[in-house]
Parts: C-alpha cells; sequence; structure tokens
C-alpha cells in the first residue's frame, strides 16, 4: 500500500508544502518525508473538473460537537519532559529524509538523508548520510561510513525484507558502469556488505515472503535476476521481462516479451510464464497478454485474444495450472477494470463505466475469481483512478467507500459483511445537523480528498486494535470541502461514530489501541503540541514538546501498533536560511507505567446491533465473534506480548449469508434474488478444469468466507452433464454392423426422411402436447440458469461469452471485455 499526506507549511519560508509518503509490507515500514518548493507545490494541484463537488476555497465549520479535553497534571508534564528526545540533523540540506523501521520490536530505525551540492557540480560529491537508532528514535547515531557516504537512491533505495535483512541501493550512473551497488545488511544495519551487481535495477529489489535469501531483480533491460543467496551471487534467468511476482511457494510467475518482438507490451502480444524451480524450467501459461497480477491466492492477466477484440480478463486460483475468463460485464475500449482487493476467498474488482463519468460498478467474486456478482453501483473512481475504497482492518468483513449519486453528490456507504450489501453510515452520537438538513449521516474523506489536499491523511484501522477506526469527515447530506473536516472515531467497526478533534489532523494508533496520538495539520505556521487520548478519542490531553516549533512534515511510530512511542518531524530554518531536518521523540511509557490486568479488559461482541441477546445477534458472515478488548476507561499497557483474542461461534445460514448468483439481483422490496430481465432464458459458456459442466442455480451462492451451518439453503440442482470442453455430445454409439447403415446424403434424401419421421411421430406429439405446455409454465417459474463450461485454456476455442444456448450469441453479440492496465491492483 502507498499513500501520500499532505501538509501546509508556514509562509516565512520558501518552504510551504510538505509530503510524506509511506510504504508498509509484512516486515516493517518506510516513510519518506519531502519538502517542495512553493512555486513547484503550486503547479501540482490540478484543476479539479465540475463533477468535483469536494472542492471548495472558502470552507466552513460543519455541525459542532464538543472535543473533550483534560488538563495534563504538572507530575504528568514533568515526565512527558523528562522522556522527550529531540535529534537535529544538522547539515542535511536535502529535500526529503527516509525511515525505515527494521524487525520486530528490534527498535532499529535506519534514517536517510542527503547532502545539497551546487546546481553547477552536476551531483559531484553528493552523498547520503545514514543513521541508526536502537531506543525507537530516542536517539541517533552516524553510520554513513558503513556505506562509504554512498549516493542512496531516493525511489527505492531502501528496501526491508523477513526478519533484519536490509538492502541499500545505490544511485549508480548507467554511462561507464556495468552494474549497480546495493548494500546488504542481516543484522538490522549494523553492519553493511558492498556488492557489484552485474546489472542496473530498474525497480527495487524483491523479497521471498519467507526466504530472506531469495531475491529477484530487474534490469534496465529486461532481464529477469534471481539470487539465491542474499544478493551475493546473482544469476539471468530470462530476457525480455516486462513485471514479476512471486506466487505461492516459489513459484515465480513473469510476463515476457517473444523474442525480437518491438513494443509487444503495447500489442498485447506478452508471454506469461511460470518456473516453480528458481528459473531451472519454464512453462508459458497463456500468449497475448497485455499484463497480470497475483493479489491473495488469484493469479490474473489481461488477453488479447486479437488485434480487432477488446481485452478479456483471465483468472486462476490454483497457481496457472488451470484458468478462466471471469464473467463480467462487457467493457468497451474505453473503460477499465481494477482489482481494488483480495484475499484467498474472493476479489473486489471496480468496472468503469462508459464515458468520463467518474464512476463505475463494483463487483465481488467467488472463491474461484471467475463468478463475479455486483456489489456496489455508481462507485467513485475520480479523474486519476483512485479509489475511496477502504478495508477497515480492526473489524472482520467491513470495508468502506465513496458513491456518486446521480444527484452528483458524493456519498460514504459501508459494508459489514464484504459487499454483500451497503449502507450510509450513522450520525455521530454528538452532532446535530439541524431541522434544515435533509439527511444527516457521517461521510468519510477517501483518497479523492487527499490528492485534492482537503485532508492530510486516510482513515486509519489496525488488527490489533479492536473496532477501532480513525477519519476524517462532515456530517450532512453528502461530504463537501464547504465543510472542514473533523476527526472522527469509532470504536466498534464503523457501526457507531462519534466527533472526536475539530479540524483536520495527522493521528497515530499506538498501545495496541490504548492510545492514540495526534497533530492538528495547520496551514499556516509552526506546531509545537501533540495530543494524546487514552480512551478511544472521548478526551484528549495536550502536550507542548518543544519550546522551539517547527514546521510539520509528519508522524512516525513503529507498524503493528504495540510501541509507546512517536516520533514528530519536521525542519527548523537555521540561522543561515538553510533548514535542519528536526525529530521529537515522546516516549508514553513512562507516563502509562501499569501493567493491564484482567480487570482492565471487557468480552465485546462483534457487529452486535440488537442491544440484547439474541440468535441473530452479532452473526456476519456466518459466524459470533466475542473479542477480549480493553475498557475505554482503563489507562495501562497492553505490553508488546498482546495478542488480540476472541471465541467463534458458527449461526445458522439466512438469505443474508448469500449473495445473488451471476445473472440475479436481489429486490428492492425483499430480500430474494432474482433473475435479471436481460438473462432470461439465457446460459452462459464457460470453461472450468478443462471440461464442459452443466450446472444449475437457484440464484444464490454463499459469500466468500462466510462460515454459517444448517439454516436456509436454496435449493441447487445436481450436475447434469460434464464432458471434455469443445467436444459436442455424441448422438450415441454407431451400429456394429455398418453395412446394413442407409446414408442421406443428398438434401432430397435427407428432406424425405424428415417428412417420414414427422409422419411418425404426429400422433404421439398430439396426444403430449397440452402436458408439455402445462410442465412448461411450471418450469419457467422454478427452473435455475444453466452454466455451461467452455474450455479456455485451449486457445483456438473462442473464448468469449456465448449467452444463448441456441445461437451462440446474445442481443448485444459477444460478450467479451475489455481491460487497461490498471486491472492491476491500484
Amino acid at each position: 500500500m502507498l499513500w501520500r499526506l499532505v501538509v501546509l507549511a508556514g509562509m516565512c519560508v520558501p518552504v510551504i508544502f510538505l509530503f510524506g509518503a509511506e510504504s508498509s509490507s509484512s516486515w516493517g515500514k518506510t516513510v519518506t518525508f519531502r519538502r517542495t518548493q512553493r512555486d513547484e507545490s503550486r503547479g501540482q494541484v490540478r484543476a479539479r473538473s465540475r463533477r468535483d463537488t469536494i472542492s471548495s476555497s472558502s470552507p466552513s465549520h460543519g455541525p459542532a460537537f464538543t472535543s473533550c479535553r483534560n488538563p495534563l497534571t504538572p507530575a504528568e508534564i514533568k515526565v512527558l519532559q523528562d522522556n522527550t528526545r529531540e535529534t537535529g540533523f544538522n547539515g542535511d540540506d536535502g529535500s526529503y529524509v527516509i525511515l525505515t523501521w527494521v524487525g520486530d520490536g528490534t527498535g532499529v530505525i535506519l534514517v536517510l538523508s542527503t547532502i545539497s551540492v551546487p546546481l553547477d557540480s552536476f551531483m559531484e560529491g553528493s552523498s547520503s548520510r545514514l543513521y541508526r537508532s536502537t531506543d525507537y528514535g530516542k536517539s541517533f547515531h552516524d553510520i554513513s561510513q558503513r556505506i562509504n557516504h554512498t549516493l542512496i537512491r531516493e525511489e527505492f533505495g531502501v528496501s526491508v525484507g523477513p526478519g533484519s535483512s536490509v538492502i541499500l541501493t545505490a544511485d549508480t550512473p548507467v554511462v561507464n558502469h556495468p552494474g549497480g551497488i546495493i548494500f546488504t545488511s542481516t543484522d538490522a544495519g549494523a553492519t553493511f556488505k558492498f556488492i557489484q551487481l552485474p546489472f542496473h535495477l530498474v525497480q527495487p529489489i524483491t523479497y521471498h515472503f519467507l526466504n530472506p535469501d531469495y531475491l529477484v531483480g530487474l534490469s534496465i533491460d529486461g532481464g529477469l535476476w534471481l539470487s539465491l543467496d542474499f544478493g551475493i551471487q546473482w544469476t539471468k534467468v530470462h530476457d525480455g521481462v516486462h513485471s514479476f511476482s512471486w506466487g505461492a511457494g516459489i513459484n515465480l510467475f513473469f510476463s515476457c516479451s517473444r523474442v525480437d518482438a518491438v513494443e509487444a507490451d503495447e500489442r498485447g502480444d506478452l508471454l506469461l510464464k511460470r518456473t516453480k524451480d528458481l528459473g531451472k524450467t519454464f512453462t508459458t501459461i497463456h500468449e497475448d497478454i497485455f499484463s497480470f497480477g497475483y493479489i491473495g491466492a488469484f493469479l490474473f492477466f489481461s488477453v488479447m485474444e486479437d488485434s480487432r477484440s477488446p481485452r478479456v480478463m483471465y483468472f486462476s486460483s490454483d497457481q496457472g495450472d488451470t484458468f478462466s475468463q471471469a464473467l463480467l460485464p462487457s467493457a468497451s475500449t474505453e473503460q477499465f477494470y481494477s482489482i481494488l482487493d483480495g484475499d484467498e476467498d474472493m476479489l473486489f474488482m471496480h468496472v468503469d463505466n462508459p464515458g468520463d463519468t467518474y464512476f463505475g460498478t463494483m463487483y465481488t467474486s467467488d472463491d474461484r475469481g471467475i463468478l463475479f456478482t455486483k456489489s456496489l453501483e455508481r462507485h467513485l473512481f475520480d479523474g486519476q483512478r483512485k479509489s475511496d475504497f477502504t478495508n477497515i482492518t480492526s473489524l472482520r468483513g467491513v470495508y468502506l467507500t465513496n458513491k456518486l449519486d446521480v444527484d452528483g453528490r458524493i456519498r460514504s456507504v459501508i459494508s459489514f459483511n464484504r459487499g454483500g450489501t451497503w449502507r450510509q453510515l450513522n450520525k455521530p452520537e454528538n452532532v446535530d445537523c439541524g431541522d434544515h438538513v435533509k439527511s444527516c449521516n457521517l461521510h468519510i474523506h477517501g483518497e479523492h480528498s487527499r490528492k485534492n489536499h482537503i485532508v492530510p491523511m486516510l482513515a486509519l484501522s489496525e488488527p490489533t486494535a479492536i473496532g477501532l477506526v480513525i477519519a476524517h469527515g462532515g456530517v450532512g447530506d453528502s461530504l463537501s470541502a464547504w465543510q472542514h473536516p473533523d476527526v472522527f472515531v469509532s470504536s466498534d467497526g464503523g457501526y457507531n461514530w462519534r466527533g472526536s478533534l475539530r479540524g483536520p489532523h495527522h493521528y497515530s494508533i499506538l498501545n495496541s489501541g490504548g492510545l492514540i496520538v495526534a497533530v492538528e495539520a495547520h496551514r499556516e505556521g509552526q506546531v509545537k503540541t501533540i495530543k494524546f487520548s487514552t480512551d478511544e478519542g472521548q478526551c484528549w490531553k495536550l502536550y507542548n514538546f518543544t519550546k522551539q516549533p517547527f514546521f510539520f512534515a509528519g508522524l512516525a511510530s513503529e507498524p503493528g501498533t504495540k510501541a509507546m512511542n512517536v516520533s514528530v518531524w519536521g525542519f527548523r530554518p537555521e540561522e543561515d536560511g538553510q533548514p535542519m531536518w528536526v525529530a521529537i521523540t515522546i516516549d508514553f511509557q513512562s507516563l502509562i507505567t501499569r501493567e493491564c490486568n484482567d480487570q482492565d479488559y471487557e468480552e465485546w461482541l462483534a457487529h452486535s446491533t440488537d442491544g440484547v441477546e439474541s440468535e441473530r445477534n452479532g452473526c456476519i458472515l456466518g459466524m459470533k465473534e466475542t473479542y477480549r478488548r480493553l475498557k475505554k476507561e482503563s489507562v495501562c499497557r497492553n505490553g508488546r506480548n498482546f495478542v488480540v483474542s476472541k471465541k467463534q461461534s458458527s449461526c445458522l445460514c439466512t438469505r443474508e449469508d448469500f449473495i445473488c448468483d451471476y445473472g440475479y439481483y436481489r429486490h428492492l422490496n425483499t430480500s430474494e434474488c432474482v433473475r435479471q430481465p436481460s438473462a432470461a432464458n439465457k446460459t452462459l459458456e464457460m470453461c472450468l478444469n478443462g471440461e464442459e459442466d452443466e450446472l444449475l442455480t437457484a440464484g444464490y451462492r454463499k459469500v466468500p468466507s462466510d462460515r454459517c451451518e444448517g439454516g436456509f439453503a436454496p435449493h441447487l440442482a445436481e450436475q447434469t452433464v460434464i464432458r471434455p470442453c469443445g467436444v459436442k455430445t455424441s448422438p450415441g454409439p454407431p451400429s456394429k454392423s455398418t453395412s446394413s447403415v442407409t446414408h442421406f446424403d443428398t438434401p432430397r434424401e435427407r428432406l424425405v426422411l424428415i417428412l417420414v419421421c414427422t409422419g411418425a411421430v404426429v400422433v404421439v406429439i398430439v396426444a403430449i402436447i397440452s402436458a408439455v405446455l402445462a410442465v412448461r409454465r411450471v418450469v419457467s417459474r422454478t427452473r435455475a440458469p444453466v452454466y455451461r463450461f467452455s474450455n479456455l485454456r485451449i486457445q483456438d476455442d473462442n473464448n468469449c461469452i456465448a449467452r444463448d444456448l441456441d445461437s451462440g450469441t446474445s442481443s448485444n453479440g459477444t460478450a467479451c471485455h475489455q481491460d487497461s492496465d490498471d486491472d492491476l491492483l491500484e
């Protein structure tokens, strides 16, 4: 995940916009704080479309609410002052600094900064300074000599892997240098090894997700390089590679050009290959692909059938051994697909609407990534192809996004069952819109607002802080920048909200949710105050962490929320006019000294909305989950050994545990899935594992990852036909005596045969025609649609979907799909 936060700084120095970029993985987190010149920043503000309903030059305050404040006692102030450490990076006047946390609970932070040189020096003498902290940022030591003061790349100079592995990539000129330079460390930066590469990197080195010794690099000339000893030795395993991705185990997928092919990626003429033995042998999965990706357990790729056809999308859930075309609505050449999120159970996919509409339709897949069901219409997707779609990681099954309604207004919706249903957010409990507002709901600012500099950061949730969500938003009929964004907090995963802080802030979660810290995002002036809450944002205390305010760049805390300290980063102008980077680290561990005990925790039933005990209360995705979590009034330390504890029990199935199958939709006035009028009396063809299956459905399928048992069960007819793909059903075995067979080869002979057969059965037809009509009336009401699977793995087959069983076409022609290069995860 990559996101950037924007803060407006003061006007007394030539630097006005501060950008922070954060990238995180399962091993560590890297944050980049940047300074940009005033005129450059102004040029980055894109003119907004008329469709952008959340733009305003003079926002006003929304509905009032009271932000609770409790004063610090003199003793508390003394404790915090004794545990506040400031570090000034003298002489580091570069435009950015990069912070990287290494390992889990090691306390190690690496800081990379640059030293500017005169423009006429053409980068000669430029170098990087590397600092290392082993006490969570309280102090830093200059270790630049360990990398020979080498200039490290800005865009992908620091890479953190499993364990305590780190790779620094030098900014090496291509001319007169046979390859690049990297520095590797296996002890969290205590020592580094210099390695001369036999190639120049075009993108970051990629770690294997389990074995840090396995590295993959892509060179500027398209060579795919593999190292099995943490970068000491490298072997080129393939040429002409455009992109690659690790799969499950040691599967490595990559797209490549055919020999001597030119601009193969633009023509959709790439090959998708896989190696299962670290480059010893290769298998071609598919030809004529545009792009591919891997997310969760799904491999997906877009294919150009021929130069006149739009692209179609294929999915595989078995590492490319078999694959099938996704059943999605057709898309024209001006539309695109985008994977929003996914795991081993399902995918969320956005399908763009035709034209410059800034919205589309969101679909969810089955557990194979083949059948997709409509989840949300008019899903917002702005002109830069960015979505507000957010996974609330603090509670299972919760997703948040924005939609562009027909009246041109942006409204927030939330789903608690993985996209099965969506609804607007409840009004915060301490906010009142007034009688003049038509509808009063909370609306959350997302990526669309962040890109337009309305909010400094996105919604925040963490798996270890159960139910806690912090977000910028506004209360009213829709989302609008005519309102100043305020900070709202939910303690139950988004069901209920409370106004917490007035105005935009930067915020971070510490102590597994037992501590929240925030710094106000000043558009003018400097900062010196941090706010913190020990009751999930109900009340706040303010602490002045410095007597010398500085221009704020961002908050930095260890990934995983278990830390008790946070660093405030920024810069101060020095007497010579040059800015100096400053980091102030505040350790709250000395303020919150008591370890939590059993009395500090409560049993909390997630997704509980009834307020009373009932059989269905708390049932979401077929399960009830009861968590052991910290009480709001408890002020104590969860500790680094804190582990989320929960109890699970299955629920009886209801219609809510099912979503409508492909070709069906949920009726507005009922909970039943009904057949789409456009799909009446039609079937769908697709291939599954090389066999053509004819299946029946009642229009429902269980929500992926739903674990309900018993209860409601739609009647599903059993499989009726299985035969090899592309092979028609044989009419029967030939006669053993071929000499007695009469052949009808001419049209006249065949006509005579037809007339004779017709006359022979006319009496039978007349006798049963009434019964047939009666049966058809019953079947038309109860029969489910038929899914026929045709072989998509045979390249000579027609890979488009034939929607009519008899003619092979529909009124709209073949249902081929188009996706763009944005079909990869946004």
